[in-house]
This record gives C-alpha cells, structure tokens and sequence, in this order.
C-alpha cells in the first residue's frame, strides 16, 4: 500500500547539504528511480565491520523488498531489524568539461533509510516474491512457476519500508567557469544508457516457447 503524502519528510539523515537544489523528497520521482533501476547496493554494520552488497531489489509499494538465501548473513541482519542504507543510482551521462575541475556525471539517485523486517507469512511471502518476479520481467509471456513450499522455506525476503527517502539528480551540460569559455577543448554530455540485447534461450527451451520483449520498461 502507498502513502497518500506527496513528499516523504525530511530527517537530519535525508536532508541535503551539499547541492540541496539537487534534491528532492518527492515521493512520486522517488518511486520513478526506484521503479527504473535493477540493483541496490545495501549497506549495515555486521559484527562491528560495514558491510555493502549489490542486490537485485523491487519496490511493491511504499516497501523496498530483498530477498536471497536463508543463509546470507546481511540478510539475516537486516531480517532482525538491523538500521539499514540502500542506494539506488542510474547513471546517465558523463559530463565532459573544459577544465578538469569540473567533470561531472548525470545521474539519478536514491538513498533509503531504515530496518529491514522480515516477511515470514507464507501468503504474504509469495506474493512479494511473485512481485518480484513481475518487475525483472514485466509482461513475460511464459509465467516461471511459483516457488514450491521447499524453496519458500529456503528463501528470506526482507522489507525495508519507505519512510527516509531522498533523491538527488544532476542533469544538464557542464559548468564551466566563464574564464574557461574561449578553451579550445571540446566540452559536452556522452549519454548513457542500459540497453538489453537480443535474448539468449536456454539450450532446453521447449518448442513453442516465447521469449520476453527486448525492451522492457526499466531498461533505457
């Protein structure tokens, strides 16, 4: 379920000091980077080390939902109510300047504050997994079948709810000092994009088999 606010607040850990007009608390762009990117690197303290791994995420709702083996320690961690950072960036350009100084990149960005909690109720469960399965590949013509009550009981799927959320963007050519205009260096964006390629089927594909679309909607 989603909030009906249009901004998530702003907390001493999501408000923007460096560049606040970059930032944003919008709840509407927040959920927009979220729903465009694929990977989430995850941040918390495990036994007294930082500790960040990169995870496939998907967002269902105001909930930012991992799920992973049962035996994965961060998982674990932040099942049990552990603070946790997740950051989501895309990278969408790199901003070529006159002077080194000011190289840059577009991006957008999305930071997450909060304790993950564990789902354990077998519905529920599924059903989170099943909307995760839904967002890697929207539309898929052939549906994967569901998890079985072995592999259920194997994974842990974890919900970090969205409460402290704040993006920040950059966008736009560089910024050059004026005295810098009359260089003869060649300044600019080089765009970049995610782009799928042509699909690969499995050697034991069956006959009959349809392969997802190319182009999904999270990937440009």
């Amino acid at each position: 379920m989603e909030s009906q606010t249009t901004t998530f607040p702003v907390t001493p850990r999501t408000r923007i000091r460096r560049m606040p007009a970059r930032g944003t608390h919008d709840r509407a762009e927040i959920h927009a980077i979220l729903d465009a990117g694929l990977v989430c690197h995850v941040g918390l303290v495990d036994d007294g080390q930082p500790v960040v791994i990169p995870m496939a995420y998907a967002r269902v709702g105001d909930d930012l939902v991992l799920h992973g083996a049962r035996a994965s320690r961060l998982l674990r961690a932040a099942g049990a109510g552990a603070p946790v950072c997740c950051a989501v960036t895309l990278l969408d350009g790199l901003v070529l300047a006159r002077s080194a100084f000011h190289h840059s990149v577009n991006y957008r960005s999305v930071v997450v504050y909060g304790r993950g909690q564990a789902v354990e109720e077998p519905e529920r469960k599924a059903a989170l997994l099943d909307a995760f399965t839904a967002r890697i590949a929207p539309g898929r013509p052939d549906p994967p079948r569901p998890a079985n009550a072995k592999e259920l009981a194997a994974t842990l799927v974890v919900r970090v709810p969205l409460v402290e959320a704040v993006a920040k963007r950059r966008s736009g050519p560089p910024l050059d000092d004026a005295g810098d205009m009359g260089l003869a260096v060649w300044a600019g964006v080089v765009p970049l994009h995610v782009v799928a390629g042509p699909v690969v089927p499995d050697a034991g594909c069956l006959p009959g088999t349809t392969p997802p679309a190319v182009h999904w909607p999270h990937i440009r």
